[in-house]
């Protein structure tokens, strides 16, 4: 047995070993003779597994520390302490990644891409303020944020716009997460990372474009109280969304309210609600038109925008490099005489056959056709929701702040005259 077994082998070398010596041959050794060194082997290092997971630690500190803040203890100057720890933490020395708002793009294209792997530390700062906000209020908005807290920071003169102007404006982040979503599912591009307005601060390394944004947003928000969280975040849709079910949420008053109005005029983003009280109460026809009539406005505005949206699936497209390469391969004139783009440059350099860039085309205009119609739907039932919200009446008999519309910032209960 042992002789067989030796046999074997023996046969097996000699076998090989023409193999071996036509690999030597076929692939020699690399030898360079201008002064090139080889690159060490890069390697990441656990150091930054380490960071990743106290980034998550602070985060739950953090959130911790100012819900507390901001629920038992009603301090405005906790807020205040917190918002510039964030800033100092989460901005500057962490440059402003990994961020929750940013998360919504990863989260997004693993869900639709089983091939992108999203570490677990994006999960957490996507999830973590979520269920903090679920259980205690936008307290993440309030100064965990670094975008949140760098605005609040600024606010020295906040003016109030109405409810009017801050519903119209308040669309944006909707569309704004819209794309974000379309975007990401269609695995063209991040465009929360493209266009954040503050990274490029944190890091100290902004283009003059982002700069002059960045810069905007800051100046203005002197006296437009957080222009970027209120009209822009597409992560503050969610957090408004889950804030309506809060547990519980700051109060302005720790007792009975005595509508001296000083809450109301301190609150720079209209989040308070005023006191509503109907004198005549609605007849029960009344009531069953107006919810018959929200019933079919809802679906109907759904429908109209999923349609609208689908009718600009091609100019959506136009921002994923293939759709806009199968664009231009399609007239070789046009393309000869524009400046030659990376996309073709890299087709001209790879040999593909442009049919193969039509197929791969045909197949993501498919994706934008089915996307831009929930995108467009989403969109049409927001506005229908909206409408609907104006049509119901609601009754509150105190100044209580609007659970998704604010901040958490405190900064009514230190106009509150009742203290305890």
């Amino acid at each position: 047995m042992k002789k067989a077994f030796v046999l074997v082998i023996f046969l097996l070398l000699v076998v090989a070993q023409p193999m071996i010596t036509f690999a030597t041959q076929r692939f020699p050794k690399p030898e360079f003779e201008s002064g090139y060194t080889q690159p060490d082997t890069l390697v990441p290092s656990p150091r930054m597994e380490i960071l990743a997971l106290m980034d998550v630690v602070v985060l739950l500190i953090t959130l911790s520390v100012i819900s507390w803040f901001v629920i038992k203890k009603r301090s405005r100057k906790g807020v205040f302490w917190v918002s510039l720890f964030s800033l100092a933490y989460f901005g500057f020395y962490r440059e402003g990644c990994v961020c929750s708002i940013g998360s919504i793009q990863n989260v997004t294209l693993a869900l639709f891409d089983s091939s992108f792997g999203i570490p677990l530390t994006v999960i957490a700062f996507f999830i973590i303020p979520l269920i903090f906000t679920l259980f205690f209020g936008r307290t993440f908005c309030a100064g965990v944020c670094p975008f949140g807290a760098i605005q609040d920071l600024v606010s020295f003169a906040p003016q109030k716009l109405g409810s009017r102007l801050n519903a119209i404006l308040g669309l944006i982040p909707y569309l704004y997460l819209g794309l974000t979503v379309l975007y990401a599912a269609t695995g063209t591009d991040f465009i929360i990372c493209r266009y954040d307005p503050f990274v490029g601060i944190f890091r100290f390394n902004a283009s003059f474009g982002m700069f002059l944004f960045a810069g905007t947003l800051l100046i203005s928000g002197i006296f437009l109280a957080r222009p970027y969280c209120r009209f822009l975040c597409p992560y503050g849709v969610l957090l408004n969304w889950f804030s309506r079910f809060s547990r519980k949420h700051i109060a302005i008053t720790p007792s009975e309210c005595i509508q001296c109005r000083l809450c109301e005029d301190s609150c720079p983003y209209d989040a308070i609600d005023m006191p509503r009280i109907g004198k005549n109460p609605e007849n029960k026809k009344t009531i069953l038109r107006r919810f018959i009539l929200i019933c079919l406005l809802i679906p109907l505005l759904t429908g109209i925008g999923g349609y609208l949206g689908s009718t600009i699936h091609e100019t959506l497209a136009l921002v994923n490099s293939k759709v806009r390469l199968a664009k231009a391969v399609s007239d070789p004139v046009k393309m000869n005489e524009q400046p030659e783009t990376f996309e073709i440059k890299a087709f001209r350099s790879s040999g593909k056959p442009v049919s193969q860039v039509y197929s791969e085309a045909t197949v993501i205009l498919r994706r934008f056709y089915i996307g831009s119609w929930i995108f467009g739907g989403f969109i049409g039932l927001v506005f229908g929701v909206l409408i609907a919200g104006r049509m119901m009446s609601t009754y509150c008999t105190d100044y209580v702040p609007n659970k998704g519309a604010c901040f958490s910032c405190a900064r009514c209960v230190d106009y509150c005259p009742i203290k305890s």
